[in-house]
């Protein structure tokens, strides 16, 4: 007669680790800062700003790139989104450097909190933020005409 309680807790206990599973890998979202007038982008914008070679917003405001450091779940979409291996990115921005095409990689941040100081901190910021992350002053920005979360959005 116990067993049964016990087999139910346990499932109950499996069930919500795969939903606080599910809830670390949502949809990233990307962000600038709220005076940035952008409000959207198409995916192929998005891969020129984060492969760096669109340096500038409209209006001649520089961009400042914010990733995830290395295994963050932002970081894998990031990866994702350029076609790249972590590897591949390293060397990738290696050359960019090398050439004289980029000062340096992108900053690479550790924590969400760090990120939305990072993106309050610079006018010019992007970054990729898982949805459930975002807070404000953070401004979403849509891709594709979709929002996090939305069917067709491109960053799942």
């Amino acid at each position: 007669m116990r067993a049964k309680p016990i087999a139910v807790l346990l499932l109950a206990w499996l069930a919500h680790l795969a939903c606080v599973a599910l809830a670390e890998t949502g949809n990233v979202a990307v962000v600038v800062n709220e005076k940035n007038p952008l409000t959207q982008l198409r995916s192929a914008e998005l891969r020129q700003i984060f492969a760096g070679e669109k340096r500038f917003w409209a209006g001649g405001l520089p961009i400042k790139i914010f990733v995830r450091a290395p295994g963050a779940y932002e970081r894998t979409a990031l990866l994702k989104l350029l076609g790249m291996t972590e590897s591949e990115y390293k060397k990738y921005w290696t050359s960019q450097i090398f050439r004289g095409e980029a000062q340096s990689e992108p900053t690479a941040l550790f924590s969400n909190g760090m990120q939305k100081e990072a993106i309050v901190a610079y006018p010019g910021a992007v970054a990729l933020v898982n949805a459930q992350d975002v807070k404000p002053p953070m401004k979403v920005v849509k891709v594709d005409g979709r929002m996090p979360g939305e069917a067709g959005y491109p960053l799942n």
